[in-house]
This record gives structure tokens, C-alpha cells and sequence, in this order.
């Protein structure tokens, strides 16, 4: 017969699970500091001894880190999803910043439609709070909480898809966003682009999630990339021909 005496499972290799489970629904985030040893074990309910086999086998795997008198990290996995040399790649091609908007706007449709179905009412509250922050910022007129704030809504709304891998790939996707690699708010701004119009679009999409509206929440979301889309193609062509007027500037000068 196939059957085997169940073995009891060590402790450590709980919370080794457990610790796995939460950095892959993306609960515990990249560079997240968890808790002192005595804490966590007592939340865990295990030893110390334990904890600290538990913490080894998620160091040897690469998902936890120890920084010398600071305690213990969930490692930078996000770090690795690009190489350097790729990233000075996307950063000096205007292709890959309108690839980079064309792969968004297929994903957070997506992401948003299986958001309005799959989302709990919590999922939906994380996203309505973030949107208050917004909206919070926009009063202040504070551009870095802005751009942080909107890509915390971008991303609730991956969170609420449910989905670990898109979470996990446009989580690296965003921190690209997040170091200018791709574009910035300031670039947007020159063109004509109203903080204005960025919020109410934001609010739309926001609308859309709460009443559970599939469509009218993929709709939103694709509306406002094809808007940032236009934007930047404008700045661009600005650029090019503030380049052509200055050389004729100074042709004319010089005659």
C-alpha cells in the first residue's frame, strides 16, 4: 500500500511557510523591516531557537537579509527583475517609454476589471484611502507625495486583483516609475497637463472599483494611459521642434 507514517513538521518550517506566503501575496513588501526576535516569535507563538532556523533557511533561500544592528529585511527581490544595463537601456529610449505605457495600460485593465469582480470590501477600502490621500496631496501642492501616492493607487488596484505574479512584476515595473527611469509628473506638467485632469482621472477609475463597475474600471484606467501616453508624445514633439526653432534662430541671427 502507498501510504507512509505522517511525520510531524518542525516548527521553523511553519514559519518559514508562513513567512513565504506573506512575501508572495506581497503582504510583506521588498526592504520591509520585520519585527525585534522576541516580538516575532512571541506573535508567532514559537521559540527563539526556532525563529532563528526559520530566518536562516529564508536568508540561504534569498528572501530575508540581516543588516548588522538593524535586525532582519525581507530581501530586495524586486531588484533582480532588471539588469543595470537594461534599465540604462529603457532610460535613454523614448521606445521603451511608450512600450512601457502600452504594457500598463494592458495590464492594469486587466488588473482593474478582475479588481472590480475579485476585490473584498477591504481591497476596495485600501484603494479609496489611497485615492483620499490623493486628493489630500493635491490640495498641498506637494509633487513627490503625488507621484508616490499615485503609484500606491496603481498598485492597490494590482493588490486587489489577486494575482502574486502581475503583482509581483509590476511592483518592479512601478520602482522603475518610481526612479524616473521612464517619465515623471514634471515632464507631463510642461506640456499643458493639468494636476487637475490627473486627479479627476484617478477619481474616475476610483468611482468605477468602488461601484464594482468591470468595464467602466478598465475603461478609466485605459482612458487615463492613453492620456498620459498623448501627453508625453506632445512633450516630445515640443522638444524636437524647440531644437529645429532654436537652429533657425540662430542661422538667422548669424546672416
Amino acid at each position: 500500500m502507498p501510504f507512509q507514517k505522517v511525520q510531524p513538521e518542525k516548527l521553523s518550517t511553519s514559519v518559514v511557510r508562513q513567512i513565504e506566503l506573506l512575501i508572495l501575496r506581497g503582504v510583506l513588501r521588498p526592504g520591509e523591516r520585520l519585527p525585534a526576535e522576541r516580538e516575532l516569535s512571541e506573535r508567532l507563538g514559537v521559540s527563539r531557537p526556532s525563529l532563528r532556523d526559520a530566518v536562516a533557511e529564508l536568508q540561504e533561500r534569498g528572501l530575508l537579509t540581516t543588516r548588522p544592528g538593524a535586525g532582519i529585511y525581507v530581501a530586495d527581490v524586486l531588484g533582480s527583475a532588471f539588469s543595470p544595463a537594461l534599465i540604462r537601456l529603457f532610460a535613454t529610449h523614448d521606445e521603451a517609454v511608450f512600450d512601457y505605457i502600452a504594457f500598463r495600460r494592458d495590464m492594469e485593465g486587466l488588473a482593474a476589471e478582475r479588481a472590480a469582480r475579485l476585490a473584498s470590501d477591504t481591497d476596495l477600502k485600501v484603494i479609496d484611502t489611497v485615492f483620499r490621500k490623493m486628493e489630500a496631496a493635491h490640495a498641498k501642492r506637494n509633487p513627490a507625495d503625488e507621484a508616490r501616492l499615485d503609484a500606491d493607487f496603481h498598485l492597490a488596484i494590482i493588490e486587489a486583483s489577486h494575482n502574486v505574479i502581475m503583482l509581483h512584476m509590476m511592483r518592479s515595473m512601478y520602482q522603475l516609475l518610481r526612479e524616473g527611469v521612464f517619465y515623471n509628473r514634471a515632464t507631463m506638467f510642461k506640456q499643458r497637463t493639468t494636476r487637475s485632469e490627473l486627479l479627476d482621472q484617478h477619481r474616475a477609475i476610483n468611482d468605477a472599483l468602488q461601484a464594482r463597475d468591470a468595464e467602466g474600471a478598465r475603461n478609466a484606467v485605459t482612458a487615463h494611459l492613453n492620456y498620459v501616453e498623448r501627453s508625453l508624445s506632445d512633450y516630445r514633439k515640443a522638444q524636437h521642434n524647440e531644437q529645429i526653432a532654436r537652429q533657425r534662430f540662430e542661422h538667422e541671427r548669424n546672416r
